[in-house]
């Protein structure tokens, strides 16, 4: 009997065992889904309209098309890509600035103010971002005639006050009407997106009155988005519009997307765009970082202005063309060109003729890995040899067609590491030159021991101080002294650094030097062959990146061309 019992109840116990075991089973699977859905649910989400001929990005009155042309392409007289840029600020994502309707000190004119003096290249970087707050205008969608818009009201912002908080400092204001999520398409269908409002042909896209500008700017906020093709409601409205939020030193981003995607409040949201010398407005990259940890930490951020901007101001005078490795080799250099005469705010609008890889700018696989199907036999003699000799170290190179467009923003932002090569300045024999101090697995490795392990998903961020010391007006020092062996070239990552930082995890790796591949040819292609068979992405020509302390969080967005194998962008860390 006694024997019976004590059976029973070890089989007992073990049915509970396996009960619970099985329970403990499928909580871990309910909670490894809701890890998996709350991934997916955070991150980072790209804001941005596409940049191509093929679609509706430029404005359709007397205004210069935006042309792109991929000049150098992999073969025979190149082993890289690169594309020739003509690209006007008022184009795709757009960023306007004081100066597009607030005329300089000094002017006489209307409305002029110390903000008309607050370029592109003179924007404080905590004015990008801010949290989002995003006002739901969609019910105002197509709620006009053909060829007016819709006008948002003070109303509509105080209801959404009202049902959320106030607006403040460091908010950055969403209008989330679903204009450009409905019809910036492809042309000819994208006609509906500008011309055809236009022309009088459909309703125009919805935008704040003068007066409802006037109210949000008054509460502290200094970042407007809409997500139509301008700030400005048609037909007779957009310069009042205009000029009630920039007089207070506010910004504008026009042409974003994808508003939907976000809660009323709680997420971080930026527009970046290149720094483009006395430009009163620039091509961006607008996002949203929706994890919850690095939004609030954001969030804070640049409510306390705790923003550093890393990019290299954009000016015909400065040293940014890419000299190559003698005559011929260089690539092209950058123009701002005057279109327009605004006589408003008495200054020349510009267009911009540019490399791709021109100031700071993004290196995605593509710049360097040919397409697939790529029949290495097209390359230079030279270059085959040297690819042999890659390959038999590091094995195949691979093939790409990772372009610009196709590179996640969630690469080219994240928790940063700065890596201090500032050691290996002045450590080659002139004999060498030209020559680059090479960054190896060494360098890293006891940058490891001294502040821990770089971990998957960070951006590392090599430090060596050569933008900062020579990035001005006519500088032969900055590339073409390096180039030509005058003198050393900057600190470079060869590609066993680069293989290494990619068995961490590691995806996105910049430098505060012009290029990741330093001034020697063979070794500089083997470098970026490593960062594109890891599908890993670069970030070149940074600035200030020694004023970064040891928790900063990195934000690089390049303009978001379709085809491009560069990128033009912009940097800023917030700490």
């Amino acid at each position: 009997m006694a024997v019976g019992y004590q059976s029973t109840s070890l089989v007992n116990l073990i049915r509970i065992g396996l009960m619970l075991s099985s329970l403990c089973m499928l909580l871990a699977q309910i909670n490894a889904r809701s890890v998996v859905a709350e991934e997916k649910q955070h991150g980072v989400l790209d804001l941005s309209l596409m940049v191509s001929q093929e679609y509706p990005c430029t404005w359709p009155e007397g205004w210069p098309f935006f042309q792109f042309n991929h000049y150098r392409q992999i073969g025979a007289a190149s082993p890289i890509n690169s594309d020739i840029l003509i690209i006007d600020p008022n184009t795709g994502t757009q960023i306007d600035m004081p100066p597009h309707s607030i005329p300089r000190p000094g002017t006489n004119l209307p409305n002029a103010n110390s903000y008309g003096s607050m370029f592109a290249d003179k924007v404080p970087a905590w004015k990008y971002g801010g949290e989002a707050c995003v006002i739901d205008i969609r019910h105002l969608l197509d709620a006009a005639p053909k060829g007016v818009s819709p006008l948002v009201r003070i109303e509509h912002i105080k209801a959404w006050e009202r049902q959320h908080r106030p607006l403040g400092e460091g908010d950055v204001v969403l209008l989330y009407a679903g204009y450009a999520d409905k019809y910036y398409k492809p042309l000819p269908e994208g006609r509906r997106f500008l011309i055809d409002p236009l022309s009088k042909k459909t309703p125009a896209w919805p935008d704040p009155h003068p007066e409802c500008m006037e109210y949000i700017a008054q509460q502290g906020v200094r970042h407007i988005a809409v997500d139509s093709p301008s700030m400005g409601p048609i037909p007779n409205l957009a310069e009042p519009t205009h000029i009630a939020g920039l007089k207070y030193g506010a910004i504008f981003t026009e042409g974003a997307k994808g508003f939907g995607q976000l809660p009323p409040t709680g997420t971080f949201y930026c527009c970046v765009g290149p720094r483009h010398s006395l430009s009163p407005c620039a091509e961006g990259r607008a996002l949203a970082v929706t994890d919850t940890k690095a939004a609030r930490f954001l969030i804070n951020a640049s409510r306390n202005k705790s923003v550093i901007d890393l990019s290299v101001v954009l000016a015909n005078d400065l040293p940014l063309m890419w000299p190559g490795h003698g005559i011929g080799d260089h690539r092209q250099p950058y123009y701002a060109v005057n279109i327009h005469f605004a006589a408003n705010v008495d200054l020349f609008q510009h267009t911009h003729i540019l490399d791709s890889n021109s100031g700071t700018h993004l290196v995605p696989p593509a710049f360097a890995l040919p397409h697939p199907g790529f029949d290495n036999a097209n390359y230079a003699p030279q270059v085959r040899e040297w690819l042999a000799e890659y390959e038999k170290k590091y094995g195949p190179r691979g093939t790409s067609d990772m372009t610009t467009e196709k590179v996640s923003l969630e690469l080219t932002t994240g928790w940063t590491r700065v890596i201090d090569v500032t050691s290996l300045v002045q450590s080659t024999d002139k004999s060498s030159w030209p020559e680059s101090p090479e960054i190896t697995p060494a360098h890293i490795q006891k940058f490891e021991r001294e502040q821990g392990k770089l971990e998957a998903g960070q951006i590392v961020l090599f430090h060596s101080g050569h933008i900062d010391r020579t990035y001005k007006p006519n500088n032969a020092a900055c590339m073409v002294d390096p180039m030509a062996g005058r003198t050393e070239g900057w600190p470079a990552p060869g590609p066993d650094a680069i293989m290494y930082l990619a068995k961490r995890g590691i995806r996105c790796v910049g430098t505060d030097a012009p290029t990741l591949g330093g001034v020697n040819a063979k070794r500089s292609l083997a470098t970026y062959w490593a960062l594109g068979s890891q599908n890993m992405v670069g970030v070149e020509f940074l600035s200030n990146v020694g004023e970064l302390p040891e928790k900063a969080y990195f934000i690089f967005a390049p303009v978001k061309i379709k085809g491009c194998h560069g990128g033009p962008g912009q940097a800023i860390a917030y700490y």
